[in-house]
């Protein structure tokens, strides 16, 4: 699960668009409205997890080390002194605003519970990894903090103790924010043209289209910066 969650994602979502169709949530095109801006909500503060974790903390190894757990040290300052897992709470949080934007049975049915199950595992792995590797430092750590749904008591105060690396973020997440926001602009489209068509949706379509031209600006844009070196921190 740990070497093909970066992979399982994308494949999901690809299969999930071509054999599934949009629905209305109790056939409301409004209730469909409010459920798109709920489900982009969840992903922006998926999104703000992620990168309160990337940003706060200086050696995560993002994918371990060969694709196998790993960590040099125990993090437990910053958002991980609120949760032990911020990014896959991050993660989940996307996948379930992507979710509440396709609004499809069978994403219900099969995406989320497929994607639990998979961060479970992972998360367990990792658990038994942290165990073995630090021993009671590890165990005083769980005792301590929430496995994955934080604790917000005091959470201002650990995120303001620790130093915030802007650069970091943009080095690290740009690939993975572009990437969920052209999942979520996709599935504007999709279902725009799937339940009225082109031609009586052209204005909306036409303006999501607009978007993912300025995600695929900003993805270039960032990526060039990187290969520059102007993102060092």
């Amino acid at each position: 699960m740990f070497f093909a969650r970066n992979f399982l994602f994308p494949f999901t979502f690809v299969i999930l668009l071509l054999t599934t169709q949009p629905g209305f949530p109790f056939g409301s095109e409004r209730g469909d409205w409010w459920l798109d801006l709920l489900g982009i909500v969840i992903a922006f503060f998926g999104q703000a997890c992620r990168a309160l974790a990337i940003g706060q903390a200086e050696n995560i190894r993002r994918g371990g080390r060969q694709k196998k757990v790993s960590a040099q040290n125990l993090i437990t300052h910053g958002v991980y002194a609120q949760t032990r897992n911020p990014l896959y709470l991050g993660n989940l949080l996307i996948i379930c605003g992507l979710g509440l934007i396709a609004n499809s049975f069978w994403w219900y049915l099969l995406m989320l519970p497929l994607f639990m199950v998979v961060y479970v595992s992972i998360i367990l792995a990792e658990e038994e990894f942290l165990s073995r590797e630090f021993g009671q430092n590890y165990a005083n750590y769980c005792l301590s903090t929430p496995r994955l749904l934080p604790r917000f008591t005091g959470l201002w105060r650990s995120c303001t103790t620790v130093t915030f690396d802007w650069q970091r973020v943009l080095r690290k997440e740009y690939g993975v924010a572009c990437s969920w926001m052209s999942m979520a602009t996709g599935l504007l489209i999709w279902e725009r043209w799937e339940r009225f068509g082109y031609t009586e949706r052209a204005a909306q379509i036409n303006g999501l289209i607009l978007c993912l031209g300025l995600i695929a600006f900003f993805y270039v844009g960032t990526s060039r910066m990187k290969v520059a070196g102007k993102l060092r921190s």
